[in-house]
């Protein structure tokens, strides 16, 4: 985790990269999200990366986590049924059309799992990041998207390789 200096040493990394908007959005991520962002960063500048918009989508693309915050043990249950039944956690995780409403408080944590790389990309577009980011951070859990040129598929699997590393 991040010591008062390396949390300080973290913002003013992301707020070299990062809009007043955007930065806004970076510190109010929980302080591991924060660090597991910044760790992918460094990791993409270890391998030379040094495009704008993979390095923004890198420090925000967990943003949409914002919207219901995860106690430890909802992380944890999230991470097991993942890894045992990831097709059930997927189903758990669709919201419903009439969306929250109705949706059990077990199963929120699905819910937010598996939603939010599209929240992330909506608050990242309202805090004025490119559409190339925003796609990035959308479609983050997938290394590649049928549909997208090779420079797009290219930057989303560095994208998605770092988070899975990190």
């Amino acid at each position: 985790m991040l010591s008062a200096r390396s949390e300080l040493q973290a913002t003013e990394q992301a707020g070299a990269l990062l809009n007043p908007e955007q930065l806004t959005l970076f510190t109010q991520l929980m302080p591991g999200e924060r660090y597991h962002a910044v760790m992918m960063v460094r990791k993409l500048i270890e391998q030379g990366v040094r495009q704008q918009d993979l390095l923004v989508a890198a420090l925000l693309h967990d943003v949409g986590k914002l919207r219901y915050p995860l106690n430890p043990f909802e992380r944890a249950m999230v991470v097991l049924v993942k890894a045992i039944k990831p097709r059930q956690a997927r189903r758990w995780g669709s919201l419903p059309p009439n969306g929250w409403q109705g949706v059990p408080t077990w199963r929120k944590p699905f819910v937010l799992a598996e939603q939010h790389a599209s929240w992330g990309a909506e608050m990242a577009r309202g805090a004025g990041v490119s559409p190339l980011t925003e796609v990035l951070i959308r479609e983050h859990h997938h290394p590649h998207v049928d549909g997208k040129d090779d420079m797009e598929n290219s930057l989303l699997h560095k994208l998605w390789v770092v988070d899975n590393e990190s």
